[in-house]
């Protein structure tokens, strides 16, 4: 599928000026309860993947709470928040949006697990997808302003959130970071991007084995080209017309095509023998890790 001509302007970018506009679940996905009674934490989750995750989370019994960058993303948040509404179980408590500053920053990261716990009193999934990218045809044109502002976003705030969210999860609990096929396959034009997404896979495998005697399972999800709001807000008009076309599959995915993963992660009735893995939903490029 060929996208049409597109460009915004500043990050993050705006999911309800996409065209076409992004799908988040699958129309002949059937919900079963899989998260029934668990509260979940999606950062980053107003558009995109982590909308989808926080639809997907909602279908299947989750309480659901997302943040989104104060001042940018009001409209996406708001979408969000309706759809939630209508497709959360009668079982679940109302889901919320949390705005923020930047989460690059721990004070921040401390306030959104703070919220979150004083409305539903612990958090059981916590998914960290808050991301950022931007072209560069040079290691020698990335300045540190752009270097540091990457890695707190897309890494730092990994960290953070997780810092203080474990101490509200008890054994059973879980944590999915959001990577990208660029951790493994490089990404000539953004490489400080991909080594952010290098560093969140270390990061994974290293939580996951320091929290096994906790009891809590750690994942990472690494998406090929997904067709979200960072796509025409990071690429020029040409390389949106052929997102996705190097793939193996020809085509870039919809959220709707990853949001599963999450559930899947999320479910101990699924996958409560994975911990410190990656799943691989990329179109078909073959990672060998």
């Amino acid at each position: 599928m060929a996208f049409p001509p597109q460009k915004q302007d500043s990050q993050p970018g705006k999911e309800y000026l996409m065209h076409p506009l992004p799908q988040h679940v699958q129309k002949d996905y059937k919900p079963s309860n899989k998260l029934l009674g668990k509260v979940a934490l999606v950062t980053g989750g107003d558009s995109g993947i982590g909308r989808s995750a926080c639809e997907y989370f909602a279908l299947e019994g989750a309480t659901v709470a997302f943040t989104y960058v104060k001042g940018h993303e009001e409209r996406d948040a708001k979408d969000t928040l309706e759809m939630l509404r209508k497709e959360k179980s009668s079982d679940a408590k109302d889901p919320f949006a949390i705005a923020t500053p930047d989460l690059g920053y721990d004070d921040n990261c401390k306030k959104v697990v703070e919220e979150v716990v004083n409305a539903f009193g612990r958090i059981d999934i916590l998914v960290n997808n808050s991301a950022e990218q931007h072209k560069a045809n040079s290691v020698e044109e990335i300045n540190e302003k752009q270097l540091e502002k990457v890695f707190r976003t897309n890494i730092f705030s990994y960290f953070f959130v997780t810092r203080h969210a474990l101490k509200h999860m008890q054994e059973g609990s879980c944590i999915i970071n959001t990577t990208s096929v660029n951790a493994y396959s490089g990404n000539a034009s953004m490489v400080d991007y991909a080594a952010s997404k290098g560093a969140i896979v270390a990061f994974t495998r290293s939580l996951a084995l320091q929290l096994i005697s906790r009891g809590i399972r750690v994942n990472g999800v690494a998406p090929g080209p997904v067709w979200t709001p960072l796509i025409p807000a990071s690429f020029d008009e040409e390389q949106v017309v052929q997102f996705g076309t190097d793939v193996p599959m020809k085509r870039a995915s919809q959220p709707s095509e990853i949001g599963p993963a999450y559930v899947f992660l999320a479910s101990n009735a699924d996958s409560s023998y994975y911990t410190g893995q990656v799943l691989h939903p990329n179109g078909g490029e073959i990672v060998n890790a």
